[in-house]
């Protein structure tokens, strides 16, 4: 019996009003802690009306090189974060990915990391892909065990490449092949 390539036993991927999620995106970006393990830009406030015109643009430009997800948790049906697939290279079967959870009640409790099985599972299996990357700072301890779970392995090491409150950090560069994938 085939797997529900959008669902897992904690999570569910969904698309989302555009709404909805500027709603949330809004309440989540003034969690200080939240927007420091997410990018590396400054922390800029945006209100829901921008977020909203901001989403509504990228949809319309996304076209096959971006894919973006809700992450709703199954039990409440609250969405609690969001994941996508990026910079795609169709003719290398290589893209990035990103995730992020917003609700720091759902951190640390399995959420993201399934969230993020069932991005590689959509990669892997419906993309046909071969290969995901993604950059995580290395303060961010918690993200890094998540993405080792998922089955992704550290590959490199962009050394001082983010300031944060004066300091230096580095950011890791982790990836996984699909053939890694298929045998976790």
């Amino acid at each position: 019996m085939m797997k529900d390539i959008f669902q897992g036993n904690l999570v569910s991927l969904v698309a989302e009003d555009p709404q909805v999620v500027a709603n949330a995106y809004a309440q989540w970006n003034r969690n200080a802690e939240f927007k420091r393990l997410l990018d590396a830009d400054p922390a800029i406030l945006w209100s829901v009306k921008k977020i909203k015109e901001w989403l509504e643009k990228e949809m319309e430009d996304e076209g096959t090189k971006f894919f973006t997800f809700q992450i709703r948790e199954l039990q409440g049906g609250k969405m609690i974060g969001f994941c996508g697939i990026g910079d795609l290279e169709w003719n290398h079967g290589d893209a990035w990915v990103g995730i992020g959870i917003g609700e720091p009640e759902y951190w640390s409790k399995g959420y993201g990391t399934e969230a993020m099985q069932l991005t590689l599972r959509f990669a892997f299996q419906e993309l046909n892909l071969h290969r995901i990357t993604l950059g995580v700072f290395d303060y961010n301890p918690r993200a890094i065990r998540s993405y080792e779970k998922a089955g992704f392995t550290v590959e490199g090491r962009l050394r001082g490449e983010i300031s944060r409150q004066g300091m230096r950090h580095d950011i890791l560069l982790m990836g996984i092949l699909r053939s890694e994938w298929e045998m976790a």
